[in-house]
């Protein structure tokens, strides 16, 4: 007798669509049969890792056979020490993805809500219907959030409200004032998630960093990531501070062991390397620049961006675009699941992948 699994599943589960990742280039080689390749879809940092984190990853080695430290000391020392946390007050995540499904699994129950802007990072909607929350999406403002509706759209049972600055994938931000005028207007039992996944790219001396507000607001929990700057996407590891009475909560949902070793030990060595992030920094400014010049030369329209990739309309449905690119052995990101059917996201590379992108993306449109 056959069953219905899918019918058996959460209710939540059973609505969802996976999380669609960025086109690997294995498998474009796989398809079309290409070897030269650029891949510019996953925001990955084209210099990739400082030379420290392949030392401490070689050193790390020889003990592949031992558990990790389910604690992550160390890794948590060295974010105290970078940014003056206690250690109570951090959580380790598998990514920064992984700190907003542990928000989720402990605050969103069967029912209640949670609230997030359009054109926001996919995981958002995704990690609160898998909890059977429901999802209050607010309209966006210029691409980005518009944080006064945001706030006005808390209803009596949203737990958590999440916002990302720079935005995913629009690249859009908002200013200290807003953040400011926002908080102050979200009642003191409804968490904030502050998503800063991509705030070490920004240069901007005045721009917000929300480490600076955790202590004024014992409701917000701000997510970090070592995929982007630090260059570790392939070791999946990322933190959160909080209170410790938040953080204390999440700990209780994490997975044991949840950073593997090499992740760990790769991100420890990885704060310590300043200048290399530094260097990240500068070539994405100027890699930034090198686009936006190549976009407006092709008469294309394109969403300013604080990140280290920018979205910009193709003028045309972008999923023909997106494959005629791959034709050219040049990944980018097409975003129409994101309520944007004409755009494409590209991250921004080297200079030389940079200009690749533009003449592929110059033929395409001939």
């Amino acid at each position: 007798m056959s069953c219905d699994f899918i019918a058996l599943a959460n209710q939540g589960v059973q609505k969802l669509l996976p999380y669609q990742t960025g086109k690997p280039i294995d498998e474009l080689k796989r398809e079309l049969g290409l070897d030269d390749i650029i891949k510019l879809a996953s925001n990955e940092n084209p210099l990739g890792c400082s030379p420290l984190v392949i030392e401490a990853i070689q050193a790390e080695l020889k003990q592949v056979a031992l558990y990790p430290d389910g604690n992550g000391f160390n890794l948590k020392q060295a974010i105290q020490q970078k940014f003056g946390f206690e250690l109570n007050c951090i959580t380790l995540g598998n990514g920064s993805n992984d700190i907003l499904e542990l928000v989720a699994r402990a605050y969103i129950a069967q029912g209640e809500s949670a609230v997030y802007s359009q054109h926001a990072f996919a995981v958002y909607p995704l990690a609160v219907q898998a909890v059977g929350g429901v999802g209050i999406e607010v309209p966006a403002k210029n691409f980005g959030h518009d944080l006064e509706a945001m706030a006005a759209a808390i209803q009596a049972n949203t737990k958590v409200v999440f916002i990302a600055n720079p935005n995913n994938p629009t690249g859009t931000w908002f200013e200290r004032h807003e953040f400011e005028q926002f908080m102050a207007q979200v009642p003191a039992h409804v968490l904030v998630v502050l998503d800063e996944a991509y705030v070490e790219y920004v240069t901007d001396a005045g721009f917000i960093n929300g480490f600076d507000y955790v202590k004024q607001y014992a409701n917000l929990i701000v997510s970090r990531t070592f995929s982007k700057a630090y260059g570790l996407a392939s070791l999946r590891v990322g933190y959160a501070i909080a209170s410790a009475d938040v953080t204390n909560i999440l700990n209780r949902v994490r997975q044991p062991f949840n950073v593997n070793s090499f992740a760990l030990a790769a991100a420890t060595a990885a704060l310590q390397d300043e200048s290399f992030v530094k260097q990240s920094r500068e070539l994405n400014s100027a890699g930034m620049a090198q686009l936006e010049q190549g976009l407006s030369a092709l008469g294309l329209g394109f969403i300013p961006s604080k990140g280290n990739f920018i979205a910009f309309d193709t003028g045309r449905p972008c999923l023909p675009v997106f494959q005629a690119l791959l034709q050219q052995g040049v990944i980018v990101r097409p975003i129409a699941n994101y309520g944007l059917p004409n755009y494409l996201r590209v991250s921004i590379g080297l200079e030389s992948e940079n200009a690749r992108f533009l003449a592929a993306l110059a033929q395409v449109l001939r």
